[in-house]
């Protein structure tokens, strides 16, 4: 099979639309299946339903809302022949075999020849889902399970047999990886496959562990998040995520089809709490209440609620205040287990067996330990694999602690402590331990290209606390931020001023690439440093680092060679305003961008309003004239608007028509490379623009916008202050349309503006109370 262009989707619930939807965001048409209800005169209601109902999901399943136009609604009892259609067909019905096995009866009868079927089953093995099935199909049938929601759960787990079709095989990976953004595993045919077969037993064991030692809820999720490297919601934030009814399910199906000496079977049961919970409809956000609540009193105010694992009563959340918890922070996992208060005790208790149960599961449900912590950390949203867990903690001194405790170390971890640990860095390459003991690269598939790999290989040519720059091979550096959180201050500038410094020095660099593998590209301006300077009342040194945060963007956008931004995640005030900057983006399609300056009461200062002034007046999609382009980036910045995928992005003007998206966070560095160096021949750095504005008189039409909002109470008297001064920014001050405005003129009216505005009370108390709750104040 070539190319996946159509698609269709069976089963319309919350898994099988969230797929179907993820299936466009790749630009495929879907014809999303469910069953005719009785006596309905819209057959295909469910379906249509389904549709709509995920145009108003949050978080968002479409990356565009045009994205839905793409889907088409059916049923299974008129509408199966359109399978023949279709390049890939998914069937994500309930979870019987005797249901499923019916249904693939009628596929194979409507299908076209070669299209590829799979099951997003998360219990049944494929030896039972191809059990007496036709053997036409079987080649071409195979377990595709993503994780919820679609869109953002990077991880795709692939079941096949010996009997699958190869290329059917690599069709699914290469589009699953590279149209999906998926970190594709192919796992053995096993109970759970592998992240729902850890996950589980690490839930259970959570369950089990905080009920004897007398742990809240608070301290267990406290304990067992953020120290081991997994998400807050860790263990009973993530059951009332997923929804408590569905784990007596999983927990059936997990017990029949493990072995009887499995020790998922020893830890496995059902506590009076979670039965009680169940018995009443407490099962998470999809219900009244879970392990967590929040209770409306008479007033409007609301109180977080937790349930008491012994009472199974619920009482006031409290937040969680153990010494082992402290002593984490900077003693890390190793400290916190070692530690014995009733944190630590449950810590060791979840990672010995845990972390052991793992262990003991190589090759039996994956070949490598590298596809093991792949799959927990994309499946799970694991900062770290089981594997990298027990590194950090030393795996000779894991293994010894075990046996101190009279625990059994499983065969793999006995290798782990003899040969150092489960991976290692030589020669500059990052390599793991192979069953046999040996170590092995990690390969990367073809295309990927990570910082990571290269920083470990490697020294960087600059660097300074807030930036570094990378050799990426080709002529191509990339610049690095460094800071907390990516923050901009005025050491990334001088970071941004030496590179462009050391390129000229050293001709053989052609272009430069700004990327980083945080988690956000940048949340902005450090905003401590400003208010700290502002309270001083050092306008002169604020001023400077205004201006020289504009001079160094302005350079960086005038400079000899191409810059391309590449970002992935939040690229927030400054940091997207080094985007609109560049020559090129190329983002990953998880990309939230906006101008937000507005939100603690300034407007963009480092050119963000020129640069969205210059966007719009280029825009086809906008009338000519003095206004349109005015009145669009008043809206876009005045309002904050945020992008939620790169796409929307696209549509917003924060990226150009020619800019790229890529799909899979992993490849993003590589396709930015490829497009700074198809920019750097015959490269031709942009000329200063000249524009013309309405001046007073385009003020005078804001302001009438402006004052419906006011009218509505939708704007405070400090938000209508920020946006006169945006507005006259935006409409160039003391011009009119007769006239032109160079783009230094425009940087000095935003440089005036959003000094003007931090020097008010009201902006300073929207910075401070940004910073200490991280929340903005409506004043």
């Amino acid at each position: 099979m070539g190319d996946i262009k159509k698609a269709a989707v069976i089963g319309a619930g919350v898994m099988g639309a969230g797929i179907a939807a993820h299936l466009t965001n790749a630009g495929v048409e879907v014809i999303l299946f469910d069953i005719v209800p009785k006596d309905a005169k819209n057959r295909s209601v469910i379906a249509e339903g389904a549709i709509a109902k995920l145009l108003k999901t949050e978080p968002a399943a479409f990356m565009s809302k045009k994205n839905a136009k793409l889907m088409t609604a059916a049923n299974t009892e008129d509408d199966l022949k359109l399978l023949g259609e279709c390049d890939w067909i998914v069937e994500a019905v309930i979870e019987r075999l005797d249901i499923k096995q019916e249904l693939y009866k009628k596929i194979d009868a409507n299908r076209k020849k070669g299209s590829i079927v799979s099951s997003n089953t998360s219990t049944i093995p494929l030896k039972d889902l191809t059990g007496g099935m036709a053997a036409s199909l079987v080649p071409d049938f195979m377990i595709t399970h993503f994780f919820n929601p679609p869109r953002y759960m990077r991880l795709l787990e692939v079941v096949v047999s010996d009997k699958t079709d190869k290329k059917q095989v690599e069709t699914i990976k290469t589009f699953g990886d590279i149209n999906l953004g998926k970190g594709v595993i192919v796992c053995k045919d096993t109970p759970g496959f592998i992240a729902n077969r850890i996950g589980t037993y690490w839930m259970q064991a959570g369950v089990v562990e905080s009920i004897n030692l007398g742990l809240t809820v608070e301290e267990a999720d406290a304990v067992s998040g953020k120290p081991f490297g997994i998400p807050k919601t860790a263990i009973f934030g993530v059951m009332d995520l997923v929804g408590l009814d569905l784990m007596p399910h999983v927990a059936k199906s997990m017990q029949s089809r493990l072995a009887k000496d499995d020790d998922y079977q020893r830890i496995h049961g059902e506590p009076p709490v979670i039965t009680t919970m169940l018995k009443n409809g407490w099962i998470g956000r999809k219900g009244v209440s879970g392990f967590y609540k929040m209770s409306k009193h008479p007033d409007g105010s609301r109180t977080k609620e937790s349930i008491n694992l012994k009472t199974a009563t619920y009482g006031p959340s409290v937040k969680a205040s153990l010494e082992s918890l402290s002593v984490s922070k900077k003693g890390g996992l190793k400290a916190l287990v070692e530690h014995p208060d009733k944190g630590g005790q449950f810590a060791w208790r979840l990672a010995s067996q845990g972390l052991v149960y793992t262990a003991s599961l190589v090759p039996e449900i994956a070949d490598t330990i590298v596809d093991v912590d792949e799959a927990m950390k994309d499946g799970y949203g694991w900062e770290n694999g089981p594997f990298e867990t027990i590194d950090k903690m030393g795996a000779a001194w894991f293994a010894e602690k075990l046996a101190k405790d009279g625990k059994k170390v499983p065969p793999m971890l006995k290798l782990a402590a003899e040969k150092g640990g489960f991976y290692r860095t030589e020669n500059g390459k990052l390599q793991y331990l192979t069953t046999k003991g040996e170590y092995a690269d990690v390969v990367r598939a073809p295309g990927v290209l990570k910082l990571a790999d290269i920083k470990r290989a490697g020294k960087p040519l600059i660097k300074n606390p807030s930036a570094r720059v990378w050799d990426i091979g080709d002529g191509v550096l990339c610049f690095e931020f460094a800071s907390k959180m990516n923050a901009l201050d005025p050491l990334t500038m001088a970071g941004y001023k030496d590179t462009m410094k050391f390129m000229k020095a050293n001709p053989q660099y052609k272009a430069l690439v700004v990327h980083n593998e945080g988690p956000n590209f940048s949340v902005g301006a450090n905003i401590g440093l400003v208010i700290f300077a502002a309270n001083l009342a050092v306008w002169g040194e604020i001023e400077s680092q205004i201006e020289d945060g504009q001079k160094t963007y302005l350079a960086l956008k005038q400079a000899p060679f191409p810059v391309v931004s590449a970002p992935m995640g939040m690229a927030l005030g400054g940091g997207c305003e080094i985007l609109l900057h560049s020559d090129a983006i190329q983002a990953h399609a998880e990309l939230y961008t906006g101008l937000v300056e507005v939100g603690v009461g300034v407007i963009p200062g480092w050119g963000g309003c020129k640069e969205m002034l210059l966007r719009y007046k280029a825009d086809k999609r906008l009338p000519k004239g003095p206004m349109p382009a005015v009145a669009k980036a008043f809206e876009m910045i005045g309002t904050a608007q945020v992008s939620k995928s790169a796409f929307e992005a696209k549509e917003m003007g924060f990226l150009r028509a020619q800019d790229g998206i890529t799909m899979n966070r992993d490849r993003v560095l590589a396709d930015a490379k490829a497009k700074a160096l198809a920019l750097a021949k015959d490269y031709q750095p942009p000329k200063e623009q000249i524009i013309s504005l309405p001046g007073p008189t385009g003020i005078a039409a804001l302001k009438m916008a402006l004052s419906g909002f006011v009218a509505t109470g939708k704007a405070t008297p400090h938000d209508v202050t920020v946006s006169l001064a945006l507005a006259k920014v935006l409409t160039g001050g003391k011009t009119d349309h007769t006239e032109t405005v160079t783009e230094k003129d425009l940087l000095k009216l935003e440089r005036q503006a959003f000094l003007e505005l931090l020097k008010t009370n009201a902006t300073l108390a929207r910075i401070e109370h940004m910073l200490d709750t991280g929340k903005p104040l409506r004043n």
